[in-house]
């Protein structure tokens, strides 16, 4: 019988130690995710400007009763566009949404509701950021969860697909009106 050697062996078996290490490493929660420190605080105030004849996002409208979506998007961007008509599938059931529309050229801004619809219960411009920099925002579209105390209880980065509609937001709007 032929003897094998330990070098034939030990390849596979770094392989497969590697390999092991890599599949371990990539179990989180949701690699995707991008922490906010704003979820279980109050909503920051919002320091907007009117968007058209909407009535103006104000911080009184997010301390009010009942769960609500607060959702940044600008008419550059493409990801907002793909969101939209979830956005819009959610103002239809009836669930509070109100936009941020965050550095964005006013009539552009505008523009793109004429063409997609306006979802939004109210808006308000951010156009220099500042807003979005105390919500902690990495970029657009995101969307946080509020519930009827104007708590943050859940933030998405990015744009809300119809698996994240089902998968993530449908249950955080759950959540939040149980909590509230």
């Amino acid at each position: 019988m032929a003897k094998v050697s330990p070098l034939v062996i030990l390849p596979p078996l770094i392989f497969a130690g590697l390999a092991v290490m890599f599949y371990l490493g990539m179990q989180h929660e949701d690699p995707d995710a991008l922490p906010s420190v704003r979820i279980g605080q109050q909503a920051p105030a919002m320091a907007l400007v009117a968007l058209g004849p909407e009535p103006v996002l104000t911080d009184e409208i997010l301390r009010t009763p009942g769960v609500k979506l607060v959702n940044y998007w600008a008419s550059w961007c493409a990801p907002c566009r793909v969101e939209h008509p979830n956005i819009q599938a959610l103002a239809d059931e009836g669930i509070p949404v109100f936009g941020v529309n965050y550095k964005d050229d006013p009539e552009k801004a505008l523009a793109f509701l004429d063409e997609l619809g306006n979802p939004y219960t109210a808006i308000g411009a951010d156009a220099n950021g500042r807003t979005g920099l105390d919500w902690g925002l990495y970029g657009v579209p995101e969307t946080f969860v509020i519930d009827g105390s104007g708590t943050v209880t859940f933030r998405f980065a990015g744009p809300i697909t119809e698996r994240v509609l089902e998968g993530q937001i449908r249950p955080a709007i759950d959540a939040a009106r149980q909590g509230s």
